[in-house]
């Protein structure tokens, strides 16, 4: 049907999905300009015709009653609703007036996972920090995913990806694609039963688990079973040796280095049998085009998290699973016209965690926003007054948030620019209606190929008008920028000027991807690149032993740490607080703090849950759909327990995303990752007691 119809009858728009990074493919059904129905794009590369639960409902999303009908202000303790030019001219006037009286640094703006979804939000929002002058972009990247993303370009140059989909062995390490990632489940589904092997590192039982080998380690002790299965691998000459001596560098100081690392070893740190440590080397190193697919908060979230990341690209390595099918993959970048405007300053966190912000002479636009609520209450290295969110809810987010909820009430300006009424926008002063992917035009599809490994992209259509006042977040930047006197960098009138200026650097432009309405490919994924252009390292090889981490003063190979909280680091805490938590796990009908307000979601999962082993909850007198208290060092929360053997004795599990039960009220900003400054929020201390 035409993109067009006559009053009554339904168009079919053809876009994608921006609730999550795996951008299925829509056909959105409108008549007379109001969503109606959504299915699945049977063309679409990825996703091929399917939905996830959360976007076969995103009908009742766009039009909830929980969304920011028009701009409001706080007055008195009260919201009232203001028009957009007061809204802009308050902020406006109060940004100026902070730059005046304590610089440009004093505003930080922050976008959360919907800013990586949505790229224009993103690159908007980097716009105007530099506009304006500030070097301080916040936002998800602080916590989640750059840590895997810097581990591979510091042994590669550059970043590589799974391909499951092809390959004949795959390790889930802390990854439950059944909740998180439904195409990559279907993928290794369909690999199974093409025969290809499946071993499963995690504490939780998850689905997938049952059809393959599963390993269950203590949590925290990812790292000390990677290491033991390179010790493996190279004692028993398992390595693709041929591999090793022509593309990479450092091989004799990781042979020794892991020579203390035997499986015995990991063993007696993790719980998991050396036995199945041996077993699951053989199998991963013997079974060629294999691949690791790691879990993003998980691994990154812990520690060491930089060195989990950086110990599976050295076993991707050594085992020659690299740029070959089912491997871990190189896929071509859509070039684009770089939108920053330079600020010569460094953002809060470079100095304490450089690598983070720059090496090679690469620099990051992110500042390490896990230093926020610090800066703000310290006032150092100097004062943070006002702060912009948009596509983020900090708020239920942030680690630590009784701290930073405090910081937040010290700015004197906090604006909100959001679809809906979220935590964080409670508790600002001024909240702007922008609007949902489904109410903009912009880039869809995988443009980075970060995800799935395709060089694929889409416009990303308006299926309809905006809801009630809300604005699509590019016009809030510019508009706002109009405001404040700095027109000159906010030249467009409209959405498709901007995709238009994004594209220019592109061979792909505006008008191809208008006649190309189910999207289209810009690049072709290549195996063998490296023989064609070697390594972008600075041996021009693939740096197993990294002198650049040496250098900055940090282990060159990965080295098992125990977490900061563990009966092995800190016994007297583990004897007040004697079990082990993990917060964070995925919930198929929601993405982070999004959806939970939706009846269709909350029908199927209502209630945060805190799952607990049988023999655990039996030692407290806990029964399944019992209230619980669950408290840490930092805080306390009363959840329902969900009594279960799939996941290890002396650990508990929760969600995260739920203001009721936040995980967030449970972590702290103590235990940090030394290089990339994530905090430790999968290995924690904790103690429950049943709510009477």
């Amino acid at each position: 049907m035409s993109d067009t119809a006559h009053a009554g009858e339904t168009k079919v728009v053809k876009t994608d999905c921006a609730l999550c990074v795996h951008c299925c493919g829509l056909n959105a059904h409108v008549r007379d300009g109001r969503l109606v129905k959504v299915e699945g794009m049977a063309e679409h590369p990825i996703s091929q015709g399917g939905l996830c639960p959360k976007g076969e409902k995103l009908v009742p999303w766009v039009y909830s009653p929980d969304r920011v009908k028009y701009p409001m202000k706080r007055k008195d303790g009260e919201w009232q609703r203001i028009s957009w030019d007061e809204a802009l001219d308050t902020i406006g006037d109060k940004l100026k007036g902070i730059k005046q009286k304590y610089g440009a640094h004093a505003l930080a703006v922050w976008t959360g996972s919907v800013g990586v979804e949505n790229i224009d939000v993103a690159y908007l929002l980097q716009r105007f920090r530099g506009a304006y002058g500030t070097p301080n972009f916040l936002c998800v990247e602080s916590i989640c995913y750059r840590s895997r993303i810097m581990a591979r370009q510091m042994t590669f140059g550059r970043y590589p990806v799974e391909e499951p989909e092809k390959s004949n062995c795959v390790i889930l390490w802390g990854h439950n694609p059944t909740e998180s990632n439904w195409i990559m489940a279907r993928d290794i589904e369909r690999q199974l039963e093409k025969g290809a092997k499946l071993i499963v590192i995690d504490p939780r039982r998850i689905p997938l688990a049952r059809k393959g080998i599963h390993l269950q380690p203590r949590l925290g002790t990812d790292l000390a079973i990677a290491l033991a299965m390179v010790n493996v691998i190279i004692a028993e000459k398992l390595y693709d040796a041929e591999f090793v001596d022509k593309w990479t560098t450092g091989f004799e100081k990781l042979r020794e280095h892991v020579k203390s690392y035997t499986p015995e070893k990991a063993e007696e740190i993790s719980g998991v049998p050396a036995s199945d440590i041996r077993k699951v080397a053989r199998i991963y190193a013997t079974t060629k085009h294999s691949c690791i697919a790691q879990g993003t908060g998980s691994l990154d979230q812990q520690i060491a998290g930089f060195q989990n990341s950086r110990v599976f690209s050295i076993l991707q390595a050594i085992t020659g699973n690299i740029d070959v099918p089912g491997g871990w993959v190189t896929t071509p970048l859509l070039p684009t016209t770089d939108m920053r405007v330079p600020v010569d300053e460094a953002p809060i966190g470079a100095d304490k965690y450089p690598l983070f912000y720059s090496f090679w002479k690469k620099t990051s636009p992110y500042g390490q926003g896990m230093e926020l609520s610090d800066t703000i209450l310290s006032e150092k290295p100097y004062p943070i007054k006002a702060l912009i969110v948009a596509g983020g809810n900090p708020m239920l987010t942030m680690p630590d948030n009784k701290k930073f909820r405090q910081a937040l009430k010290k700015l004197d300006l906090l604006v909100v620019a959001d679809p809906f009424w979220t935590d964080t926008a409670e508790v600002a002063d001024i909240v702007l209606p922008s609007c949902t992917f489904l109410e903009k035009t912009t880039i869809g599809g995988y443009p980075y190929g970060l995800m799935h490994g395709t060089s694929y992209v889409i416009l990303r259509k308006k299926v309809i008008e905006p809801v009630d006042e809300a604005w699509p977040d590019t016009k809030i930047l510019c508009e706002l920028g109009r405001h404040m006197g700095m027109g000159e960098y906010f030249p467009w009138q409209s959405e498709e000027e901007i995709v238009d200026y994004f594209l220019k650097a592109s061979p792909v432009t505006l008008k191809d991807l208008q006649k190309n309405p189910s999207g289209m490919y810009f690049g072709r994924k290549e195996y063998g690149v490296y023989e064609k252009i070697g390594f972008n390292t600075p041996s021009k090889k693939i740096e197993l032993y990294s002198e650049t981490l040496e250098k900055a003063g940090y282990d060159p190979l990965p080295v098992h740490v125990e977490p900061s909280q563990s009966p092995v680091s800190s016994p007297a805490l583990a004897r007040e607080y004697p079990l082990m938590l993990t917060t964070g796990a995925r919930i198929l009908q929601y993405i982070h703090t999004q959806l939970r307000s939706m009846p269709e979601m909350r029908s199927k999962f209502p209630d945060p849950l805190m799952e607990i082993n049988p023999a655990t909850a039996q030692k407290y007198n806990i029964s399944d759909g019992e209230l619980v208290l669950l408290e840490t060092v930092k805080g306390s929360v009363k959840v329902k327990a969900r009594v279960t053997e799939d996941i290890i004795q002396q650990t508990v599990s929760i969600a995260h995303g739920w203001s009721q039960s936040s995980a967030d009220v449970l972590t702290g900003l103590e235990g940090r990752d030394p290089i990339t400054g994530y905090p430790e929020l999968r290995a924690l201390l904790c103690r429950i007691k049943k709510v009477y």
